[in-house]
């Protein structure tokens, strides 16, 4: 009988569950978004913005993509979903695909074992800042929060240039011309792709609002003038019900809130966006660092007439994401099996441009994707060594607790997100408030004691992208219960394309078994880029343990003199020494025997002798 009940209730998922397909043309459309300049974007089959995907838990998303770009490789991480069995959907080029080069096709497919708010966006070469980038929501028909609102929105928060991305990468970031490693300086910030966003409500109702920070690089601050609401859910996580006034997104962070429109139609109470301006070193008159939009009860009432406070970041004080606590009630992970410690450092390289680095380590692409060495690497695949040193990559065991402890050498802060896997945050100085941009740890005397477990949240919030405070510090901890490889980054787009990510190989041996067959497309993809898809970091299939020939990160910059500077300081001493000399006879040997004569009022004198000469200095006229 119980055997009957669970064959029904099986049978049951199987027929509620259904395959959702997208079929994507990526190809450049214009678009003049903040309608101060029109420039080429990524659109989906001729249209920009891109389409938001809906699906429920439980379902298959597909999406054919093909890429009709023409110039542009590219690909599509859908953020947030953990792919567990398809690590090769994951999307981040280098590390579980090869590029998909222009005119060629690739199919993203994977069930959606979980809920909440996510967004999809191109993981290839610093594209997602041209467009490339919308919302991915997961329906549920479970969460504890269903039933209590009439309708639900997207609003997603996000920086923009005017210029494309590459553009913006080769001569203003990675430059010589910029060793300080500033970013670059956004040209407006955009709501829903626009600048405004207004949604029909009705006076009394209750709505979830889906919150994405879609951005390159600025983290937002939000909320609704006058007005609370309530947090229920934190990157794919239902958290028990949080009463906030304001929140902060850093760039790919996500919340969802519940919001009782006023019964009051009098006035349409005004949703503000304002960009972290902590983040920007410099802030152009031009650049507009609020953003309003509406929740329209009234349409018969003059947007503009609302009472609006122009707030500055350091006016506000948003929830700390710290204390929020999962509804599932999933406890502290104790007793780490393995510790990992880095530490974030800004470092100018021989280039002349800024790198960023964990530890001593600014990630490097390898030859072949880090999940076809592993899968072609055989018994040596649970050895660091074969997926090269400039990735930067850890092997765990299945099922091992990892602690993640991450320091910040720099003054920026920096959200850094771990795919396949949320983790909790056990520890974080300081936490949101006036010390988060002006901070450090060793100054403060606060240190991370791991034996201090009094201090940790007996069930800590849980998130797949936390912000790393200035130069302070965040521990976190996840179970490696994902067999696959998957990278730990910084998602502000800048400080990847410069280095800050590292990679994660668990259970390589449990990979290749646990892991669905790789699609031919997939390689077929690789072998129109030219990319291999076996061997090492360095593409020798013949000694994995050889990485002869694998990408290296720039060299350093000598301490002191390198062989080469010696030898040309030695030649400049010797030159200047034998220019002294030189000048020296030249000098001795121009002096007369006579003693030179010395100007005296109008008249020429004779020093030896005082004789007044007859010539006369003539007058000015």
């Amino acid at each position: 009988m119980r055997w009957l009940l669970i064959s029904v209730m099986a049978t049951a998922v199987t027929v509620a569950a259904k395959t959702v397909t997208y079929d994507f043309n990526a190809t450049w459309v214009k678009a003049n978004p903040d309608g101060l300049q029109e420039r080429e974007v990524i659109g989906i089959n001729g249209v920009w913005p891109l389409p938001i995907i809906e699906v429920d838990k439980g379902d298959r998303l597909v999406v054919n993509f093909y890429n009709g770009l023409g110039d542009t490789s590219s690909s599509i991480h859908f953020h947030g979903m953990f792919q567990n069995t398809t690590n090769h959907m994951d999307g981040p080029s280098m590390v579980t695909q090869c590029p998909v080069p222009p005119g060629s096709s690739f199919t993203y497919n994977f069930t959606v074992d979980q809920n909440g708010t996510y967004w999809y966006h191109c993981h290839t070469d610093y594209c997602y800042p041209d467009g490339y980038r919308q919302a991915l929501l997961v329906h549920d028909k479970d969460a504890y929060f269903t039933d209590e609102y009439e309708d639900e929105f997207v609003f997603t928060m996000s920086d923009w240039y005017h210029d494309l991305s590459k553009a913006v990468l080769s001569k203003e970031f990675m430059s010589v011309y910029n060793p300080t490693g500033a970013e670059p300086i956004p040209d407006s910030f955009l709501v829903n792709d626009a600048v405004s966003a207004n949604f029909s409500v009705t006076a009394g109702k209750k709505y979830l609002i889906h919150l994405i920070n879609i951005s390159a690089f600025v983290a937002q601050y939000f909320y609704i003038e006058n007005m609370n609401f309530t947090i229920v859910e934190v990157d794919g996580v239902y958290v028990e019900p949080a009463v906030a006034d304001t929140l902060y997104l850093a760039v790919a962070q996500r919340y969802s809130i519940l919001v009782t429109a006023p019964n009051s139609t009098d006035v349409n109470p005004v949703m503000v966006m304002v960009a972290d301006a902590d983040l920007l070193d410099t802030i152009p008159s031009s650049l507009q660092l609020n953003v309003s939009s509406w929740l329209v009860v009234n349409e018969d009432v003059d947007l503009l007439q609302a009472d609006i406070t122009v707030a500055v970041c350091d006016d506000l004080v948003p929830y700390d994401d710290f204390y929020l606590v999962p509804a599932d009630g999933v406890g502290l992970y104790e007793n780490p099996d393995v510790t990992i410690n880095v530490t974030v450092y800004m470092i100018d390289l021989m280039t002349g441009a800024n790198y960023a680095f964990l530890n001593n380590i600014t990630y490097t692409a390898p030859v072949v994707p880090s999940l076809y060495t592993a899968l072609s690497a055989g018994v040596y695949n649970s050895t660091a060594t074969v997926y090269g040193e400039y990735t930067h990559p850890v092997v765990l065991e299945h099922n091992q607790v990892v602690e993640l402890i991450v320091n910040n050498d720099d003054t920026g802060t920096h959200p850094f997100h771990l795919h396949g896997h949320n983790f909790q945050i056990i520890d974080r100085a300081p936490g949101y408030g006036a010390d988060f941009y002006d901070y450090n740890d060793l100054a403060a005397g606060v240190q991370y004691d791991p034996d201090d477990h009094s201090s940790f949240p007996s069930v800590p919030v849980r998130r797949d992208v936390a912000v790393l405070p200035a130069q302070g510090y965040m521990v976190l901890r996840f179970v490696a219960d994902n067999p696959g490889v998957w990278i730990f980054h910084c998602h502000i787009d800048w400080h990847l394309a410069s280095g800050l990510a590292m990679i994660f190989i668990e259970a390589p041996e449990l990979i290749a078994s646990r892991m669905e067959p790789i699609p031919d497309d997939h390689y077929a993809a690789c072998a129109a880029g030219s990319v291999s898809y076996t061997g090492n970091a360095a593409g020798n299939t013949e000694d994995y343990l050889d990485l002869k020939g694998q990408p290296e990160q720039p060299g350093w910059i000598p301490q002191g003199f390198t062989k080469r500077g010696e030898v040309a300081m030695a030649f400049s001493v010797l030159s200047a020494i034998i220019g002294i000399a030189s000048l020296t006879v030249y000098g001795l040997s121009d002096l007369k025997h006579k003693p030179p004569t010395e100007i005296a009022g109008s008249q020429i004198v004779d020093t030896e002798d005082k004789a007044v000469s007859n010539d006369v200095m003539p007058e000015s006229e």
